[in-house]
C-alpha cells in the first residue's frame, strides 16, 4: 500500500507541470511568449558594444549597432573630436578613412541617433525630424536627456570611448 501512494505521489509530481501548462489560456501563453521575448530582446541589448560620450562634464552611453561600419569605427576608437554644427539639429565630423556602408533612409531621425553619413560623416543629432537622406545606423544614446543643451550650438569638442 505504501508503495502505491509514492507510486502516485511520484506520478503527481511529474505531471503537475503538464497539467498546469495544459490548464493555461492562449492568451496566458501568449504573455509567457512575450515575456520570454522580452528577455531575448534585452539579453541582446546587454551583448551589443556600448560607448561613452563625453561632452564637457555631460556624459552619455550609446548602444552600437552590430554592422561592418560600427566594427571599423570601434577599431578608430577613442576619438576627442571637434564637431560642427549643422542645420541647427545635429553635430558632424568627417572621418580621415572611409567605414563601410548599408544606408538606408530611415524616415525619421531621433535625439541621440548617431549615424554614417556617406562613407566617413559621423552625425550626432540632437533634434528628432523627419528625413529623406540615406544613413549607416552606427548606434543611439540611450537617454539623451540634456543632450541639446550639452552640445550648444557652435562647434564642440567630443570624446568617443569603448565602454
Amino acid at each position: 500500500m505504501i508503495r502505491i501512494v509514492k507510486f502516485s505521489a511520484s506520478i503527481v509530481i511529474l505531471l503537475l507541470p503538464v497539467i498546469v501548462w495544459a490548464s493555461c489560456t492562449t492568451e496566458e501563453t501568449g504573455l509567457l511568449d512575450n515575456n520570454v521575448s522580452d528577455s531575448v530582446t534585452q539579453t541582446s541589448e546587454l551583448m551589443k558594444d556600448t560607448i561613452a560620450i563625453i561632452i564637457g562634464d555631460s556624459y552619455f552611453t550609446a548602444i552600437l549597432e552590430s554592422n561592418a561600419a560600427v566594427t571599423e569605427f570601434k577599431k578608430m576608437l577613442p576619438l576627442t573630436i571637434s564637431m560642427k554644427d549643422l542645420n541647427s539639429n545635429e553635430k558632424y565630423i568627417d572621418l580621415s578613412k572611409s567605414l563601410p556602408t548599408n544606408a538606408s533612409n530611415l524616415g525619421k531621425i531621433n535625439a541621440g541617433d548617431l549615424l554614417l553619413y556617406g562613407s566617413k560623416t559621423v552625425v550626432l543629432f540632437y533634434e528628432a525630424f523627419s528625413t529623406s537622406y540615406s544613413y549607416t545606423r552606427l548606434g543611439k544614446i540611450n537617454n539623451p536627456g540634456g543632450l541639446e543643451e550639452a552640445l550648444g550650438s557652435n562647434n564642440v569638442i567630443v570624446t568617443i570611448e569603448l565602454k
